[in-house]
C-alpha cells in the first residue's frame, strides 16, 4: 500500500479523539489494541488518527449497541477503505450485510420468547413435553447453549 501524503491539520491526537467521540483514551488504545483502528505515527512515535477514525469509532459503538462481536466489527470494518473517508456506498454495503444479521437474531429472540412464554406459564411440569428440558444433558455434546428453545 502506498504512503499517505498526509498534512500534520489531517491529523489528530488522542486526545482530540476522545473529546470528539466521547470516548476515554483507554478505550481508543481498546480498540486499537483490537486492530479496529490503526493510528499513524509519527518520527517521534505518537499515534495520530485521521478524522475518518471517528467514524469508525462510532459505528464500533454502534455495532457493540446492536450486539455484535468484536470480531464481527472487525470484519465489517475491514472491508472500509484506509487512507480515505468511507462513502455512503460504502456504509450502505455494510448496513446491509448488519441488518441481515440483526432480522436473524429477531426471529431467534421471537422463537424463544414465544416458547418461554408457553413454557413457563404452562404449569404442566410433564418432563416428557418439556421444551426445555435436556435428560442427561444430552445436547451437551452440541456445544453450550440452548438448543431446544431455539430449533
Amino acid at each position: 500500500m502506498p504512503a499517505l501524503r498526509l498534512k500534520p491539520s489531517d491529523l489528530l491526537t488522542i486526545g482530540e479523539v476522545a473529546r470528539r467521540t466521547g470516548l476515554s483514551v483507554s478505550a481508543i488504545r481498546f480498540y486499537e489494541a483490537h486492530r479496529l483502528i490503526g493510528p499513524v505515527r509519527t518520527g517521534g512515535n505518537q499515534r495520530r488518527f485521521l478524522r475518518s477514525d471517528i467514524r469508525r469509532l462510532s459505528f464500533i459503538l454502534i455495532a457493540q449497541r446492536l450486539g455484535l462481536s468484536l470480531g464481527e466489527i472487525a470484519a465489517e470494518l475491514a472491508k472500509l477503505p484506509h487512507g480515505r473517508t468511507p462513502t455512503v456506498r460504502d456504509w450502505e454495503a455494510i448496513s446491509a450485510a448488519i441488518r441481515t444479521r440483526l432480522d436473524d437474531r429477531i426471529a431467534e429472540l421471537t422463537r424463544t420468547r414465544d416458547r418461554l412464554d408457553g413454557c413457563i406459564g404452562c404449569g404442566c411440569l410433564s418432563l416428557e413435553h418439556c421444551a426445555i428440558w435436556n435428560p442427561q444433558d444430552r445436547l451437551g455434546e452440541d456445544g453450550p447453549g440452548a438448543r431446544k428453545l431455539l430449533a
